[in-house]
């Protein structure tokens, strides 16, 4: 096959989820099925050094570049209203193409794949950036329309589409993720914990977040069960740590901060590096997810692939993901938090349990097999 990738997930400044969603999945097509071409697509009307060395982790012999000489934001801008075909940039080598971000322009050539993560859109509309709303409300049903498969994460996602968009059902097929473990591992060597906990800040015992700082993660009720735990525990219990960017709406997380008086006690770390999350994880006595929407939910599972226990909630693709190797919570009861973080705190054993049934779980969820899924996806598309 010539199978093309829309690679301009993994050439931005920050790469999200679905950027490693995709770096994930092409190393496994690339490692795993060699005979194939594989051709890296992108617009690069400037800075295409930078953007040729930012796909260099993921290149190999059997890999081409194709760029497309125009502004890429010029072109996603304008596509729901001036159908520009695609191929006019990037000809007609691919016998499919996949994009791995909800959308697919007009005019591409060959067979035609997409991955819609999840409905977030349509289930919390009101927790997404204006911007990115509008696109997927222009333009992701002519994209599915577009689409000869449709690839999402997780079953729970599978069923949200067909909710959503019944007369596409057919055509979803469910590759969920994997989990990369050159980046998230057991570390025994607690200096390197510890260098990075010096590095943040953090002094102490802590329960850790680690995501986008977002009304979608559940974070207010997070902190507000942090503080019902803290009254209940006494004193010297494990900070809360919430590490991640700043999402849309942010603001009302860090003045529930300020109101409940747990400045010295919660610790925002902004963006952490690459190579800082896999000690960070190590290091925290828990991981804590309690989101309420997730098409698939990575954090949790990387959190077991370092045997660090986790607690997340009873919604969306969550249970699906962590199976019975996690502390299950209602993630719209704030004493049900409160009494997950005060099980996980008192109950040696039960971290012990958890930290080892959830490192065999993440073992089941890898890229190889991520990709063997999609693989079958792409010749079923060529059939």
């Amino acid at each position: 096959m010539n199978i093309a990738f829309d690679v301009h997930p993994l050439i931005s400044d920050v790469i999200t989820g679905i950027g490693y969603c995709e770096a994930g999945l092409i190393n496994a097509l690339t490692t795993d099925y060699p005979n194939n071409r594989y051709f890296f697509e992108y617009f690069a009307i400037k800075n295409k050094q930078e953007k040729i060395n930012r796909l260099k982790p993921y290149f190999k012999e059997n890999c081409m570049h194709n760029t497309g000489f125009f502004s890429g934001f010029a072109y996603r801008a304008a596509m729901n209203f001036v159908p520009i075909p695609y191929s006019l940039f990037f000809g007609r080598k691919a016998d499919i193409t996949h994009f791995f971000n909800y959308i697919i322009p007009p005019g591409v050539h060959g067979k035609r794949v997409v991955t819609v993560h999840d409905m977030v859109y349509k289930a919390f509309p009101e927790t997404m950036r204006t911007r990115t709303r509008r696109l997927l409300e222009t333009g992701l049903e002519k994209s599915m329309k577009r689409a000869d498969m449709i690839v999402t994460d997780s079953e729970f996602s599978m069923r949200e589409i067909a909710k959503y968009f019944p007369r596409f059902k057919e055509k979803i097929r469910v590759v969920p993720c994997g989990v990369d473990s050159n980046r998230f591992y057991p570390i025994d060597d607690e200096s390197r914990i510890e260098a990075v906990k010096q590095k943040l800040g953090i002094e102490s015992e802590y329960f850790l977040y680690l995501g986008t700082i977002e009304p979608r993660k559940n974070l207010e009720r997070l902190i507000e069960a942090y503080n019902e735990f803290r009254n209940n525990a006494g004193t010297g219990v494990p900070k809360l740590v919430l590490a991640g960017g700043k999402g849309w709406l942010y603001e009302s997380i860090f003045q529930k901060v300020e109101e409940l008086g747990l400045k010295d006690s919660v610790l925002f770390t902004q963006y952490i590096a690459s190579e800082d999350m896999c000690p960070l994880m190590n290091g925290a006595l828990a991981f804590v997810f309690p989101s309420v929407y997730e098409g698939f939910g990575m954090p949790p599972l990387e959190a077991m692939a370092c045997k660090t226990p986790v607690l997340t909630s009873t919604e969306a693709s969550l249970p699906e993901v962590v199976g019975d190797c996690a502390v299950l919570v209602d993630a719209y009861s704030v004493k049900s938090i409160a009494d997950g973080l005060g099980t996980l705190y008192s109950d040696k054993d039960l971290r012990s349990n958890l930290s080892a049934r959830g490192y065999e779980r993440s073992k089941q969820f890898t890229w190889s097999n991520a990709g063997k899924k999609l693989y079958s996806v792409y010749e079923e598309v060529l059939k």
